[in-house]
């Protein structure tokens, strides 16, 4: 194993363990909100300084590879991936403590039924899943869990989509609950772009793995690409 090889295993590692704070940041925002748990949701909060660490850690490895053993062909694709995975991840991570930030602020409960109409739990469970899946796919070798990322990003844009208007139907219900449902939006489109952040992974990957771009391909383009592979 010459000692490229060891740093590329190295930076897979950390990256990897960069993946299961992000996933574990998710879960607990997650179980945050269901419970209305304001101190978990500060140990959210607290964690995201980890994940800083993380981010900025696996930027300089990278950075050093780059201009140590200046890297080529599948190698090369697998830093660039590395870098912008890294930067994914940071981001969904602000995302998780942006939700936290939402129940520690909240002065009531969020309402069980509008958060079941809404289907807000299960936009968090496959926001969640779209995480886990990039991590499944960046071990796979093949792109089985990448066509379940697309699959469940359509879910989640449907859920999406009709957000403002099953929230805008709720505050005429439950006119009390208006600060809430306002801050439910808010956390919706968090989620929305943790899926869109999802599926930039999931593209880095299929970059790194098949020397193919899909950041620009159409939505069925994309999925027929990855159903091919």
């Amino acid at each position: 194993m010459t000692h490229l090889d060891t740093e590329l295993q190295q930076l897979r590692a950390s990256l990897n363990d960069m993946w299961g704070l992000t996933i574990s940041q998710l879960h607990r925002a997650q179980k945050a909100f269901e419970n209305n748990d304001k101190e978990l949701a500060r140990e959210v909060i607290a964690n995201e300084k980890r994940l800083d660490a993380f981010e900025l850690k696996i930027c300089m490895d990278c950075e050093n590879i780059m201009a140590l053993f200046n890297p080529v062909a599948n190698d090369l694709r697998f830093v660039l991936s590395v870098l912008r995975i890294n930067y994914s991840l940071e981001r969904i991570g602000d995302y998780a403590r942006g939700i936290a930030k939402l129940v520690i602020k909240a002065e009531q409960e969020f309402s069980k039924v509008c958060t079941e109409r809404i289907q807000f739990d299960r936009m968090f469970t496959l926001a969640t899943n779209m995480v886990m899946a990039t991590g499944e796919a960046f071990e796979d070798e093949k792109n089985h869990s990448v066509r379940a990322i697309f699959h469940e990003d359509n879910e989640l844009d449907k859920i999406n989509k009709k957000s403002v208007d099953v929230i805008a139907e709720l505050i005429k219900e439950y006119p009390e609950q208006t600060i809430n449902l306002l801050n439910l939006l808010l956390a919706i489109k968090k989620l929305e772009r943790i899926g869109d952040l999802s599926k930039d992974i999931a593209e880095e990957i299929v970059f790194y793995r098949e020397a193919v771009v899909l950041r620009h391909k159409k939505k069925k383009e994309k999925e027929k690409l990855t159903n091919n592979s």
